[in-house]
Parts: C-alpha cells; structure tokens; sequence
C-alpha cells in the first residue's frame, strides 16, 4: 500500500497535539510508550531465560559430563571399559572417577560435601575447575598432596589454600565394637570459583590416588563420565554404552536433569505468553485512541471527502497515523531491549548499589552473574510481531474513517 505526501502530511498533522485535542494525543502516547515497555520487556526477559538456560547447561555438563556410566558397587577394568567408550562414534572424553559424600568438618563449621576423585589430567581437562583456580595451584593437587574445594565452601569453613579440612566418610571401618566412621585431614591445595552457588559450595575434589585410598576402592572407580560431541545424541549413545559390558547403569544428561530443563523451558514459555499481553494491551490503546481520533476528526473527513478525497485516502491516513505511533514504539523498544541485555550486568550492580539491596542471590539463582543471551531469530520474531499487532489494531479504525458519510458529518455543522 503505498502512501502519498498528501496522505503523509494529514496524518502527521493528525498526531500532533493541540490544545482541544489534548486527550487523544495523551492515549497515544500511552500506546506508543506502552508498545516500546512491551517489546522492550519482552526481549529482555526472553535473552535472560535463554542465557540462564545456557549458562545452567553447560555448566552442569561441564562438571558432570553428558552421560553417567556406574556399576551396583564399582567398576573394574575401568582403564579398559573408558578406552572402548572413547572408541564409540561421538565420544569426546571418557573420565574415571570416584564420587562418594562426605561429612566436612573445620573448626568454624561442619556439614555435608561431595567428593570427586579425579586423575590431574582430566581434571585440568574440565576448564570450568582448571581455568578458575582463585587461590593456590594444581601443582599440589597432581602431586597427591592436597585437594580442590570451592571458594563458597572454602569461605564457609575457612579452609583455605595451606589449611586443612577434615573428612568423615559414612563407610567408616568395621571393628570389634561397631562400625567407626574414618576421618582423615587433608590439606587445601587450591580454590576454584565456577560461578555456580550449588557447586562451590558444595563439591571436593581430590586426586584419583587418594580418593580410592580413602574410600576403600582399590583399582576401582564408582562412575566414568563421558561426554560427546552433540548432547541431543547423548542418549543414543549411552544406550550403545550399556551393551559394552553387563551391569552397567548408564543415564544421558537428559534422565539426570531432564525435569530440571523442562521446567525452565515452560517458564520461559509461559513468560512469553504474559508479556505478549503488555504489546496486546498497547495495540488496544491505539485502536481506542484512532477511534476518538476519528470521532474528533468527523467534520474534517467530510471536508476532505467533498475536496475530492476517496474513501481509500482517508482509509491511508489512519493507518499511517496508527502504524506510525506501532513502528516508533517498536523500534524504540528493540533499541532499549538490545541496550539493557548488552549492559545488565552493569545495570544489576548500579541498582544494588543504589537502593542497597541483592537482587540476584546465587544461592537462589545458583549463578553469581545474570545472564543473557539473545536469539537474533527470536528477537526478531518479537519485533515482526510487534509490527502485525500494531497494523492489526488500526484497520478497524481507518475503515471507520473511510465509511464516514459527509453529508451526515456536516448537517450540523
């Protein structure tokens, strides 16, 4: 549909305010504002669902890998069963591990932990640990002389590098009397940050060597983790994996925390769902605002039809008028979404210290940072959205317009 000047200059004229029509342009510059919130909100929100969701996954893959392989008690043979998983299509890494809970106790604090024994070489392999040592080294570590714990764990139990932290294992030993839980102190050798509330808080690692020692695994380990090349094809491999050895137990990242991303993919849906509502309420604005525009405006449409105006003319003019107000709004939305999402790290620290309030608890969130990532695709979609709501709201309004009969309009007049 294309727009002539005289089309173009009515309708400007149309949506600036004067004195008696004050009223009309106050509606829509609700809608015009409520539009940008809207699309504006909605990009926001969708980069931090998608940057949480990301930010989560691969984190969690990071540390745990894309499939679990364990055994009813321990695997055996696990150097040899890890090289035939490495052998399988796919297959990135295959890393043995012993994982077992512990009772952490210092002098300041005392409560549960994990412990993963790792060889230094797969250890150094997982940059999410390697790359983010904050205090001390892996030197120790690879040596077998010290272990890894989390910086929120290290903070809790003041065990930091050169302290030592003492571990009680539930498989304690068997004696004449009962049996004895087994509690051995061992030095930090270093503290890592992940990012991640749940895992620095709660995660030991200690070198393979000494974890079978102290768990009473000799040549054994409890799981190899693996990770592949494409985690949608996670579990199709790990059902290749079961068929390598009998009683083996093997779970893709998918049955582990499956539940845990469904849900986060629902609430983003969801979310979507409710702020595409806040761009529904502003495109009503502008088909009540148009309609009180052409109301205001009956007397001068009736001139304009009998100067020669054609219905389509005036059908042109409300629709610039209110597509204008739905373009504007849009545009100025896309711009404050895209700002916000590259700065809202910034934005989140200003605010906290402004009002003196946390308003991102990583305990609560389990990351330390918000983050955001914006899909061009989906941002885009929400901007053409935007557009087709807004030509939507004022066709009604212009056929109105286009249908005004002017020989009624000026038999008062």
């Amino acid at each position: 549909m294309a727009f002539g000047p005289f089309e173009r200059m009515v309708a400007l004229r149309y949506l600036r305010a004067r004195r008696k029509e004050g009223f009309v342009s106050v509606i829509v510059g609700f809608s015009f504002l409520g539009i940008a919130l809207g699309v504006a909100t909605l990009i926001i929100v969708m980069a931090v669902m998608n940057g949480f969701r990301a930010d989560i996954m691969s984190r969690i893959l990071g540390m745990n890998g894309h499939i679990d392989v364990s055994a009813q008690t321990a695997i055996v043979d696990y150097d040899d069963l890890a090289t035939r998983i490495r052998k399988i299509p796919g297959v990135v890494e295959a890393v043995p591990l012993i994982e077992g809970p512990v009772m952490a106790s210092s002098e300041r604090f005392a409560g549960g932990a994990l412990v993963r024994g790792m060889k230094m070489e797969d250890l150094k392999a997982r940059t999410w640990i390697s790359d983010h040592v904050v205090e001390g080294s892996l030197e120790a570590y690879g040596r077998e002389e010290g272990i890894l714990v989390g910086t929120r764990l290290a903070e809790r139990y003041d065990a930091h590098t050169g302290k030592h932290l003492n571990l009680i294992s539930p498989r304690g030993n068997v004696t004449a009397f009962g049996t004895v839980p087994r509690m051995k102190s061992y030095p930090v050798a270093g503290v890592f940050s992940m990012g991640m509330s749940d895992f620095d808080s709660n995660i030991i690692f200690m070198p393979l060597g000494l974890a079978q020692t102290y768990f009473k695994y000799p040549d054994m380990v409890t799981n190899i983790e693996v990770k592949v090349a494409d985690p949608e094809q996670a579990r199709f491999i790990a059902t290749q994996i079961a068929t390598l050895q009998p009683g083996l137990k093997v779970l893709s990242w998918e049955q582990l925390n499956g539940p845990f991303f469904n849900a986060l993919q629902v609430e983003r849906n969801v979310m979507f769902l409710i702020l595409t509502l806040i761009i529904i309420v502003a495109a009503f604005n502008i088909i009540s605002g148009l309609i009180m525009l052409v109301k205001d405006k009956g007397r001068d449409i009736a001139i304009l039809r009998t100067m020669g105006a054609t219905r389509g003319m005036i059908m042109r003019i409300f629709l610039l008028a209110g597509t204008s107000v739905g373009t504007i709004g849009t545009l100025l939305g896309f711009g404050l979404g895209v700002l916000f999402c590259d700065n809202i790290e910034s934005i989140r620290r200003f605010i906290e210290n402004l009002t003196g309030t946390e308003l991102f608890s990583a305990e609560i969130y389990f990351l330390t940072q918000i983050p955001a990532k914006m899909e061009w695709h989906e941002t885009l979609t929400v901007v053409a959205m935007s557009f087709v709501l807004s030509l939507a709201a004022t066709i009604y309004p212009s056929w109105r317009a286009a249908r005004t009969d002017p020989v009624e309009a000026l038999r008062y007049e």
